[in-house]
């Protein structure tokens, strides 16, 4: 199991290389802030990361959220201690 995941994860860097290697030209981004030049390897790269990350996050909160919900239900169920 451990040689397949090593195996996919080699095959998904090599994509990766092949990818940011064919899309080498660089792009322009206005953030209203700052302007910046970026080549369009790197910006799908940063959108791949900005997108996990948020959505890490959106379901780490989604449940914590649902375990403080059952979290005083389960405090009324159990027995009083002595």
């Amino acid at each position: 199991m451990r040689l397949l995941a090593i195996i996919v994860l080699v095959i998904f860097i090599a994509a990766g290389v092949v990818l940011g290697a064919l899309n080498a030209d660089l792009v322009g981004y206005d953030f209203a802030f700052v302007r910046m030049q970026l080549p369009k390897g790197a910006a799908l790269l940063g959108a791949l990361v900005i997108g996990w990350l948020l959505g890490g996050l959106t379901a780490w909160l989604g449940a914590s959220m649902r375990q403080r919900r059952r979290q005083p239900h389960a405090d009324k169920q159990s027995p009083a201690k002595p």
